[in-house]
């Protein structure tokens, strides 16, 4: 891939690619009142979704120290929990907390993700930041700060995503929230354009995650802490960035043979379908209704309005017929056994299949109790699923991003249900004015279900003053979630 002679020892300039990035993150300002807006809904719907998944022990484990009485007095905090942890551990714990339930907000295009998993770092840097200011008589970090960073992280990460897919050479997109996360964090921890582009270095020499936790035969809730992972070494290449004044490595994408082009990405550079800019956090896509994979929600919605007129007849289904994008019949479509929650929340049939029997779609859907009724499989077995090709191309469209989905349902007495087909799901741009509603009763409920009501109130007194809210300094904020 690259032009250097692999013999000469002189260095290179850095790759373009990461001198944008070091660009962009240190001197963007131009950055949209609706990209503010949107990342503050993202904020409150993350930091919801955190303390959802504090009612799974199997996420819970996870939040401590790295090892019992590795606590940091004076520390990030992480929501929901009592835990005070060094930046580098609290990246990944509130990075785990956001993305445990897959309920947190999506990006599709070539490469798919979660960018609000990149809070993990920002949250936790900001918070620790915060307070050792005002320990020093400095001035802490603000919300409008992380919504700031946040921005950022939101258009690397979704701005690689738009043309280049990593999943198509086996690697897990949380490479993408490294990326975006070491990027920023370098930069608020006071790193130059120089540091910034060492620690991106040191990102791509990491290369990636394989997607081997993701997909049948071997689904597993890794998928679950993998971006708390992502999250966490980011934070330690801006510490070494910064901090240490490590070496960083120009061409680690472009150098010949060793560099990630060549060793990952079949020699390919990335391409870009724009500059960097706002255009993420503006058209990010939020899970509102339901905690299911993406390029599902549409089909979730089709089997809810469909619910009424099968739920009766269920062994008088002969077969259900489910339409989808390319994407989505790649990666969700599952025959056969399916061995955990991961494995379910990633079944397109599963997740159809729920709702048509129950009306409903919830976490504890996924979970071994919940699957265990035989009406599930059996009607997963009736189902088939193919590639609808305008889907396909509408979710390639910029200027539609839609996540199209149909289900029709077939009795063997010849007659059917309508087919019902949904473009693009609730939580989308094109529905904002319907969905931010429902968004905040999402976000409201599970600071009901955790915190006391008088903490409850003094959040949603701060989240519902935009003023106020992008005022409040960000470890004042955090201490609301503490318990």
């Amino acid at each position: 891939m690259s032009q250097h002679d692999t013999r000469s020892a002189q260095r290179p300039a850095p790759d373009a690619p990461m001198v944008a990035i070091a660009d962009y993150v240190a001197d963007a300002e131009a950055l949209s009142r609706e990209a503010y807006d949107t990342a503050r809904y993202m904020l409150m719907d993350s930091l919801g979704c955190a303390l959802l998944a504090l009612k799974f022990p199997e996420c819970a484990k996870h939040l401590g120290p790295v090892v019992p009485g590795a606590t940091m007095p004076g520390g990030a905090r992480v929501p929901g929990t009592s835990h005070e942890l060094d930046p580098v551990q609290a990246a990944f714990a509130i990075g785990t907390q956001i993305r445990w339930l897959d309920f947190n907000d999506t990006w599709l295009a070539a490469e798919w993700g979660h960018p609000s998993d990149n809070l993990g770092a920002i949250l936790a840097v900001a918070d620790y930041l915060s307070r050792k200011a005002e320990r020093e008589g400095g001035t802490p970090l603000t919300l409008r700060d992380v919504l700031g960073w946040a921005i950022r992280a939101h258009e690397i990460q979704g701005g690689y995503a738009l043309k280049n897919s990593f999943n198509r050479v086996g690697l897990d997109h949380v490479i993408l929230v490294r990326l975006a996360s070491t990027a920023v964090v370098t930069r608020m921890l006071g790193g130059d354009k120089d540091a910034i582009v060492t620690a991106v270095s040191h990102s791509w020499i990491d290369n990636g995650a394989l997607r081997t936790y993701r997909h049948a035969p071997n689904t597993g809730p890794r998928k679950s802490w993998a971006a708390g992972d992502a999250c966490r070494r980011a934070v330690i290449h801006a510490l070494n960035a910064v901090d240490k004044g490590v070496v960083g490595y120009p061409s680690a994408l472009s150098a010949r043979t060793w560099g990630f082009y060549d060793v990952a990405f079949k020699g390919k550079a990335f391409e870009f379908e724009r500059p960097f800019g706002s255009y993420v956090m503006e058209n990010v896509l939020f899970k509102i209704s339901y905690p299911a994979e993406f390029h599902a929600q549409t089909a979730v919605e089709c089997a809810m309005q469909l619910h009424a007129q099968v739920a009766g007849r269920l062994d008088q289904i002969e077969r259900v017929e489910i339409e989808t994008q390319e994407a989505g019949a790649r990666i969700i479509d599952k025959t056969g056994p399916l061995a955990n929650y991961a494995d379910r929340d990633h079944c397109i049939q599963y997740m159809v299949a729920v709702p048509l029997i129950f009306g409903r779609l919830t976490a504890d859907d996924y979970g071994d109790a919940a699957a265990a009724d035989p009406r599930i499989d059996a009607l997963r077995a009736k189902m088939t699923v193919r590639e609808n090709p305008r889907f396909t191309r509408d979710y390639f469209d910029p200027d539609k991003r839609y996540i199209g989905n149909a289900v029709q349902v077939f009795f063997a007495d010849g007659s059917h249900t309508a087919k019902i087909s949904i473009d693009y799901p609730i939580g989308h741009r094109r529905r904002r004015d319907e969905g931010i509603p429902v968004l905040i009763r999402k976000f409201e409920a599970a600071l009901r279900g955790h915190l006391p009501a008088h903490r409850v109130r003094q959040i949603l007194a701060i989240c519902g003053d935009v003023a106020g809210f992008e005022s409040t300094p960000v470890h004042r904020f955090m201490d609301l979630f503490v318990v």
